[in-house]
């Protein structure tokens, strides 16, 4: 892979750092305004030919509002079983 000088105007140089158990890059506010992405948004990190690539991730279709105003009116939730406890479940 070859090397791809840095333009200054659009670009910028970070440095992966550890954040707790984690690693982690800050990106500057250009830089995500520029992939319209905003501060608390999901992103899809994934990697294609040796680089990492950041895309916004999909905006679920559903929405919980619209969902909800389709439940009836006196709809009451009911106690369900799933079996028998199989593990450490506390019950």
């Amino acid at each position: 892979m070859g090397y791809t000088p840095i333009n200054q105007e659009t670009d910028m140089v970070t440095k992966v750092q550890k954040w707790g158990n984690s690693q982690g890059l800050r990106l500057s506010k250009q830089i995500l305004d520029d992939a319209r992405i905003s501060v608390g948004e999901s992103v899809q990190v994934v990697v294609e030919d040796d680089q990492i690539v950041i895309r916004r991730a999909a905006r679920s279709q559903f929405d919980i509002r619209e969902l909800v105003s389709r439940m009836p009116r006196n709809y009451k939730a009911r106690e369900a079983s799933f079996g028998p406890p199989v593990g450490q479940e506390a019950w």
